[in-house]
């Protein structure tokens, strides 16, 4: 199915002439770093259903994944209640569906065997992994295991189902890993029970890499880390960092932080024993280290990356460890030397990133599973009944706005060109000031 009220190069033509900019793009999993910060500028700081709403587009299903956005193309997927699995484009500046494409079915169990196959949480279904833009292509993965590239017309490229050819998921609650698109190859993640108390062949967590143009099989690596059941599911996606002149893929999961070369797949250096359970809060970094939380609303951690060589890091690299108001789902935010954190139950906290001292220690309300972005010296905070508290990203709290939309939202925002597009379970919103 689909269908284009516009061609998109025509779109392009037209937006470089009109009086939208195109900004920077937000091609990942929270943006093109991975992080979460926007560099963008004229960001707004209020809306309501009344204010500062540019556009608004109706979805034709839900989901957890994250708008994407190149150029003037934004890009999301749904799933609808009839288990319809859709890939979705808008303009990103007016709102105009370009394309709808059905890329397949899927159920979604509610309740499974213990430990023998994935069942789904009631929060998200097969549409948590974010797309992933990189120039013409679009990389789209399921929880069903369905991993697919289309072009910006809408033909499909080439698509693989990693559950037929890697085994059937066992993670506990869904698969919900998003891909990412480094050096010409698409790049996935699956960190599962291995089952090994329950068959003498365990499961398999791994990563692996698919040519983005041909979708040949590039890599496949094997990522055992030995934590024992639910401890061994993690929903986390890839950071990718360049360091020591080559691609960094920075994953955490499993009670291990490990770090592995894009082009080869080889395991770089790796960092065991952070135990916790189930991790769904991703990594972030700055310069000078990487942020993480162990599973379970464990620890939230700091690592030296001037004391990660190669191997097994010394547990000396954990310059600091902090246990209090720690995030189960949302991913940390790093900005000013301020490390940004929310807990599910809505209290947000600010640590000095060098030493992880409590700076300021904050109840937001409300519940969240959206990570926090931040852009212009602010981070946003989205809970998930549609109300973003907006801080200033400074060792002083201070909460500069409260902005309300009727509507449930549980995934992170993006940031582009000024906008910030919160996806909802219903609509799809682009924030701008007025023109």
């Amino acid at each position: 199915m689909n269908y284009r009220p516009f061609g998109l190069a025509l779109l392009l033509i037209f937006a470089a002439t009109t009086d939208f900019a195109v900004g920077d793009d937000w091609s990942n999993w929270r943006g093109d770093r991975g992080d979460g910060v926007s560099l963008e500028t004229d960001v707004p700081v209020t809306w309501s259903d009344a204010e500062n709403i540019r556009w608004k587009a109706e979805l034709p299903g839900w989901g957890g994944s994250t708008p994407v956005i190149q150029d003037a193309g934004l890009i999301i997927t749904s799933q609808d209640d009839e288990g319809r699995l859709f890939l979705q484009l808008f303009d990103k500046n007016y709102g105009s569906p370009l394309r709808k494409i059905e890329v397949g079915s899927g159920d979604v169990p509610r309740e499974a065997p213990k430990r023998l196959r994935q069942k789904f949480h009631n929060l998200h279904n097969l549409a948590s992994p974010s797309p992933a833009v990189h120039h013409k292509w679009i990389a789209v993965h399921f929880g069903n295991g369905i991993l697919a590239v289309y072009d910006f017309e809408g033909n499909e490229k080439w698509r693989r189902d990693l559950q037929e050819e890697y085994g059937a998921y066992t993670i506990w609650w869904g698969h919900a890993n998003s891909p990412v698109i480094v050096d010409g190859k698409v790049i996935s993640v699956c960190m599962q029970d291995s089952l090994a108390d329950l068959d003498q062949q365990p499961v398999e967590s791994y990563l692996v890499a698919h040519d983005l143009q041909t979708g040949k099989l590039v890599w496949k690596t094997k990522r055992m880390t030995g934590a024992p059941a639910e401890q061994a599911d993690a929903y986390t996606t890839p950071l990718v960092r360049q360091r020591n002149g080559r691609t960094e893929l920075i994953v955490m999961g499993g009670n291990q932080l490990d770090a592995y070369d894009a082009k080869t797949g080889q395991q770089i250096w790796f960092l065991p024993g952070l135990e916790g359970g189930r991790t769904v809060t991703g990594p972030t970094s700055d310069d000078q280290r990487i942020y993480c939380t162990r599973g379970m609303r464990g620890p939230t951690l700091a690592v030296a990356l001037d004391e990660i060589k190669t191997g097994r890091v010394p547990d000396s690299a954990i310059v600091w460890e902090e246990a209090q108001s720690t995030p189960d789902s949302p991913s940390p935010v790093v900005l000013n030397g301020l490390l940004f954190t929310v807990t599910d139950d809505g209290i947000a906290v600010c640590r000095d990133a060098a030493t992880g001292e409590l700076v300021w220690k904050e109840r937001l309300g409300g519940k969240f599973k959206a990570s926090p972005v931040a852009a212009e010296n602010r981070v946003y905070f989205l809970n998930t009944d549609g109300l973003c508290s907006v801080v200033a990203a400074e060792r002083q709290f201070q909460k500069l706005a409260e902005n309300k939309l009727d509507d449930e939202t549980i995934a992170s925002p993006a940031i582009s060109d000024g906008c910030i597009y919160i996806r909802g379970r219903k609509h799809l919103y682009c924030i701008g000031k007025a023109s």
